[in-house]
């Protein structure tokens, strides 16, 4: 093993000029830190702090530009591009971006992340001494989360998701909840990475809660009554369903149990903007 590992933070002594900026050195090996890669001017007679990393030929390069994560440390960090065959490459604030590799993405495309997503991170080098960002593990995001209590219970919360099971999604909220996302409590199944709303809806005794995505029960229902309404509209008013429609009936077109696609009809009923008759629905016209 080398000395001069990509993924560290160094403090090197200046060894000699070259066309392109200078070597810095450990005594044992030299670097080259590009003009580029220097943030100010430094006094040659004194070491200089460096990211070591390695350049698009992947040799080993100095930055003067402080890293966001290291091969010891983690942080979020934002996803700024995505090769579907390689993985995603998220941005560590140097000049070049570092690859997530595939093999620590879920296997569902669908699920994994997209540009403008958040992972949280550190740098590893695998067996070939390549430089990658890495997602953190259980164990390390437990580091991370604090507990909630009881009074947390069915409040608003963010998250971002830093684990995509068979099982559900696991998050982590703003205030640092562990929060598990069962696939009966989403519409859809998040991405690693996104940032989510939704609500508490049990606080377990370790701190760690149950999240839904879905509305509470009076917002779901405005939700299904206007696109009901919406479908009414497209339709010139009239539709061959009503209450008394057969439940595969309103699944298939509406994608609602019975009970929801009657809540919904109810609440429109009720506002007056719609009237049933002969098992059709119709908009009141004003």
């Amino acid at each position: 093993m080398t000395n001069l590992q990509a993924g560290t933070i160094r403090t090197l002594e200046v060894k000699n000029e070259a066309p392109f900026g200078w070597f810095l050195t450990d005594g044992e090996e030299s670097v080259l830190l590009h003009h580029s890669e220097m943030m100010d001017d430094f006094d040659l007679d004194e070491p200089v702090e460096v990211f070591l990393f390695q350049d698009h030929q992947g040799r080993l390069a100095a930055t003067m530009k402080k890293p966001l994560i290291t091969q010891d440390t983690y942080a979020w960090v934002e996803v700024v591009g995505v090769e579907e065959k390689l993985g995603v490459f998220v941005s560590i604030g140097i000049t070049k971006d570092m690859l997530v590799s595939e093999d620590d993405l879920p296997f569902m495309f669908s699920v994994r992340p997209i540009v403008g997503d958040l992972l949280y991170c550190t740098l590893k080098l695998d067996r070939r001494d390549r430089l990658f960002a890495k997602p953190a593990t259980e164990e390390v995001m437990q580091e991370q989360f604090t507990t909630a209590s009881r009074k947390d219970f069915n409040k608003d919360i963010t998250g971002i998701v830093y684990r995509a099971t068979k099982a559900g999604t696991f998050i982590i909220t703003a205030e640092g909840y562990r929060g598990f996302i069962h696939d009966s409590q989403r519409k859809v199944e998040p991405r690693l990475g996104q940032k989510v709303n939704g609500r508490i809806i049990d606080v377990k005794e370790d701190g760690s809660v149950n999240v839904s995505l879905l509305g509470r029960r009076q917002e779901v229902q405005k939700d299904d009554a206007e696109n009901i309404y919406d479908y009414l509209v497209e339709r010139g008013g009239s539709m061959p369903y009503s209450d008394k429609s057969f439940p595969e009936e309103i699944e298939s077109r509406f994608g609602l149990s019975k009970g929801a696609f009657k809540r919904a009809l109810g609440k429109l009923m009720k506002e007056r903007r719609v009237y049933q008759e002969n098992g059709w629905t119709h908009i009141v016209k004003e």
